[in-house]
């Protein structure tokens, strides 16, 4: 059985528009991240952080300027970027 005979035609349009839409929501979730890294200190900091790269890469942003962003750990600098990508 393939995947569109498991799913109904609803579920199929839901996955299909998640798909459609996976930027957009990887740049709010991004955006809702770097509050949290204003605050995060220590180990929090670097969970912050991975989960920031990982939705900064679903929006379509580049692995080397996400580790320059996170290099230079400056919450200013991702929220700047993700301002420009909205």
């Amino acid at each position: 059985m393939t995947t569109e005979r498991n799913h109904s035609k609803y579920q199929q349009k839901v996955i299909k528009r998640y798909y459609d839409n996976r930027d957009a929501i990887g740049l709010q979730r991004a955006q809702e991240l770097v509050t949290e890294l204003y605050l995060a200190e220590g180990k929090k900091r670097e969970k912050v952080w991975d989960s920031l790269a990982n939705h900064l890469e679903k929006a379509g942003i580049p692995k080397s300027r996400i580790e320059h962003l996170r290099a230079q750990d400056d919450p200013e600098l991702v929220a700047k970027l993700i301002t420009e990508k909205i």
